[in-house]
Parts: structure tokens; C-alpha cells; sequence
């Protein structure tokens, strides 16, 4: 039998993976996860690449692969390096005849796959595994003619395309038991991890096994999603969305897992317009990645896919006020204080606090990307950026779009709950304030029963100018 090594990336999990279920029938399996130093480096504006949770959430889910493949009479190989430096000494130490790997779809992860490939004297076999359609299926002659409208995608996806099945877990595998090696000191490469603080929404815990538990819990032991398109947007709690994405975006769980568990849900519970809105958003996620793809390296670049010229600014104290929950706009606010003590935010808190930052405040919108690639648990770099500059107007949607932040916090949290949830320096002060503290008299503090003046900032600007400053750029 061959020697194959196993190249785990961004699908950690052993079911759904074509390159281990092939592997395990094709030959005796070597699997090795990497961590490359460069993922745990700076970005372009000085951030963590990787922060305290999502270090936490990716080492969880490594250990539970590593146990899961146990499982299988197997065992996970963990070396910390460059992997176009140590794959080649890992292919000549265990005589290894073939690569197997799953492709990713961002510049800097194909470049490092360019390099391995360089480096290795063996066939490299590149999988396809991290989209609910696969890429071989897609409408569409080549990648460079995906639409730039979402709908569009979806319309012709939806009509033409199949959607795979997914593949078994092996049964086990005919494993190459790695030598005699020393567990890599992690500490030195990742100087801080933490779970997130007790006011999360729920305890993210990386790893297969978890994503598949919050799978069964969300979907049938509570029975959530038959009302998912009427909650999503909710902002308080566990239960209003699917959470998800964590899993998802390391790879621990597939889409096509979850798409196959709402099938099920549909043909043993219920059909309705919010099983398949779940579903929506699994090909909206594909949206990204395949735009990634295609257009490469511009998914980073200030001008977007769209190429616009725009003059951003790099105000460093308007970027911290925002970056630190401290823009005396309590909805901004609330939603900043979560992702820092948490790793997360709701999709319409990332929707708002995006458009705050490149749109109200004109601060060039790849600093919020990077710290959103810091902070969050699920940070995927197509999904984020790609959102990053749909909301500052240079990515998939060519309208000037801008999202009002008063009407927002009216609307999605009416009662200020959600924000004295997260401002504790707000939590006695009438819901009629909530959303704009700075209208109220101390008078009214005295006759609210507030014995002390509210200690919080002024706005750090007049939302209702720099709406008109933001249609002026129409």
C-alpha cells in the first residue's frame, strides 16, 4: 500500500473529509496538522492575527481531532513550522509516496499550498472540501464568471447545481504511527488564549464533536430551527441563531453536514421558509469563498473587488473609541464590548458596527477587517472581508448602502436590553435614554432614583451629519 500523509488545514473532522475517507482506502495514512507561525504573526495594521479565543477555539479543536482520530487507530502528527520547510522532512522520514489536501480560496493560503508543491518531489492531490457546492459543479464555464450579484449565484446554483452527499467517517484507518516526537510548545507560539467570559452567549468550545453536539441541540433537541428566519437577527441570548459559523470555519463541521441534518429536519419535522433560510446563508457563505477565488488578492485591497477610488482615513483615536466600546453610541457600543470579552457578535451587530466605522466615520474599513480577524472565534478570511467591504460599499453591492444606527437600535433592541446587557454604566437608565444617554437633563437623573452622573462619553460624532456627508459621496 502507498503511504499517503494527510495535510489537515481548515477541515478538522473526520466526517465529511474526501481526502481522509480517501486516504483510508487508498493506503496507509500518515495525518499532520501544522501550526504555521505566520497564522499567529501581525496584520498590515498591527493586529493579532489570531487573538486570545480564536487560539483557544483552534488548539480545543486540533486536540479533538487528535482524539477522534484515536477513534480510528490513528494518530494526529502536531508540529509547529513552515509547512513548505517541514513537509518535505516529514515525506523523506516516513517514506511517504503522495500529499493529500484539501485546497483553501484566499491568496495567501494558495501561495503556501504553490510552495509546498515547490518544495515536495511527490504528486500533491488537491481536494475540494470546504463549500456546500462543490466547485466541479458549479453553472458556470469557469470561476472568473461567477456573478457579482449574489442572487444571481444563488438563482442559477439552486437550478443547475446538485448538491454532493456527504462522506462517512472511516471505519478506521491503517495508520503510520508517527516516531517518537515532542509535543510543540504552543505557549511560545500563541502567548495568550482565553475562553470566552462567562456573559457569552454560549460556551464556544472548539472541535468536531462540540460542532456536532450544538448541531443536535439547536436543530432537534429544542427544536429551533422551524422559527430560525424570524430570530436571526436577534442580539440577546443563545438560541436566536444557530451559531454555527465557529465550526464552520475551521472546518470542525461541514456545510454539507448541516445542510444534509435540514433535509432531515424537513422530511421528519417541518418545511417552511426558515429551514431554508439556513440554507440560504450555507450558500451565501459559498458566495464568498468562491468570490475569494476569484478575485484573489483584491478582496483585500482598499478598493475592493470593485476597484473604487475613495479616499479612507486612518484616525487612530476614532478607531480605538470604536475598537474599545467607548463611541458614546450605546448600540455601537454594546456590540464592541461583546466581541471583546466574548469572540462573537451577532450578524446585525457586525452589519452596524461595520457601517459605523467605514461609512460614518470614513476609517478605512480593512483596520476593522483586521480586528475582527483578531477578535472573532469565526473569523474566515472570505466571509470577512467579504462582508467588511460589502458594508463600506466596495464589494459586492455597488450602492452607496448605510445603515441607520438610532433606527437599528430601535428596532432590534427596543428595550435596551441587549445594551445594558453589555454597558453596565447604562443599566439604570430609563429606555427612553437608552439608545441616546447624551439627551438626558440631570434633572431626569435625579428624578430616575440615579444618585451619580452616568460615567460615559459623549458621541464622538453627530451621526445625523455624517449621514449627509456619506449621501454626498453618491
Amino acid at each position: 500500500m502507498k503511504k499517503i500523509l494527510v495535510w489537515f488545514r481548515n477541515d478538522l473532522r473526520i466526517s465529511d473529509n474526501e481526502v481522509l475517507y480517501t486516504a483510508s482506502m487508498e493506503g496507509e495514512v500518515l495525518p499532520v496538522y501544522i501550526f504555521d507561525p505566520r497564522d499567529f504573526g501581525k496584520t498590515t495594521f498591527g493586529f493579532d492575527k489570531t487573538g486570545p479565543y480564536r487560539a483557544k477555539f483552534l488548539i480545543d479543536s486540533v486536540q479533538d481531532l487528535s482524539n477522534n482520530l484515536k477513534d480510528l487507530e490513528a494518530e494526529l502528527l502536531t508540529v509547529v513550522g513552515k509547512p513548505e520547510l517541514l513537509l518535505p522532512e516529514l515525506v523523506k522520514t516516513y517514506h511517504i509516496d503522495e500529499l493529500y489536501v484539501n485546497r483553501e480560496v484566499t491568496i495567501n493560503e494558495i501561495q503556501i499550498e504553490g510552495k509546498v508543491e515547490e518544495a515536495l518531489t511527490i504528486p500533491v492531490r488537491k481536494f475540494w472540501g470546504s463549500t456546500l457546492f462543490h466547485i466541479d459543479d458549479l453553472p458556470f464555464d469557469d470561476i472568473n464568471d461567477i456573478p457579482d450579484v449574489f442572487t444571481n449565484f444563488r438563482k442559477k446554483c439552486e437550478k443547475y447545481s446538485e448538491i454532493r452527499r456527504s462522506y462517512p467517517k472511516p471505519d478506521t484507518l491503517n495508520s503510520i504511527k508517527p516516531h517518537q516526537v515532542k509535543e510543540p510548545d504552543l505557549n511560545a507560539l500563541v502567548p495568550e488564549m482565553k475562553a470566552p467570559s462567562e456573559k457569552s452567549v454560549i460556551s464556544f468550545k472548539g472541535g468536531e464533536s462540540n460542532g456536532l453536539k450544538r448541531l443536535k441541540e439547536y436543530i432537534w433537541e429544542k427544536d429551533l430551527l422551524k422559527s430560525y428566519k424570524k430570530t436571526r437577527n436577534g442580539l440577546l441570548g443563545g438560541d436566536y441563531s444557530t451559531k454555527f459559523s465557529a465550526w464552520l470555519a475551521n472546518g470542525s463541521v461541514s456545510p454539507r453536514t448541516i445542510y444534509e441534518e435540514v433535509k432531515r429536519y424537513e422530511d421528519e419535522r417541518v418545511n417552511n421558509q426558515s429551514t431554508y433560510w439556513l440554507i440560504f446563508e450555507l450558500i451565501w457563505r459559498d458566495y464568498f469563498r468562491f468570490s475569494a477565488f476569484k478575485y484573489g488578492s483584491d478582496i483585500f485591497k482598499a478598493g475592493g473587488i470593485q476597484k473604487k477610488d475613495r479616499s479612507w482615513d486612518v484616525n487612530e483615536e476614532l478607531f480605538h473609541a470604536w475598537a474599545s466600546g467607548k463611541t458614546g453610541i450605546p448600540f455601537i457600543d454594546a456590540n464592541m464590548r461583546e466581541l471583546n470579552e466574548t469572540g462573537f457578535m451577532s450578524n446585525r451587530g457586525r452589519q452596524n458596527v461595520a457601517s459605523f466605522l467605514a461609512q460614518n466615520l470614513n476609517i478605512d474599513w480593512r483596520m476593522g477587517a483586521e480586528y475582527f480577524e483578531q477578535m472573532l472565534i469565526d473569523y474566515d478570511p472570505a466571509s470577512n472581508y467579504g462582508n467588511w467591504a460589502y458594508n463600506a460599499t466596495v464589494g459586492h453591492d455597488p450602492r452607496n448602502r448605510y445603515f441607520n444606527i438610532l433606527n437599528q437600535a430601535e428596532r432590534y433592541d427596543k428595550d435596551g436590553s441587549y445594551t445594558k446587557y453589555w454597558l453596565d454604566e447604562l443599566k439604570h437608565l430609563p429606555n427612553e435614554f437608552i439608545h441616546e444617554p447624551n439627551r438626558i437633563e440631570s434633572e431626569q437623573i435625579e428624578n430616575s432614583g440615579i444618585e451619580h452622573k452616568i460615567d460615559y462619553p459623549s458621541p464622538i460624532i453627530n451621526l445625523e451629519v455624517s449621514y449627509e456627508q456619506i449621501k454626498s459621496r453618491e
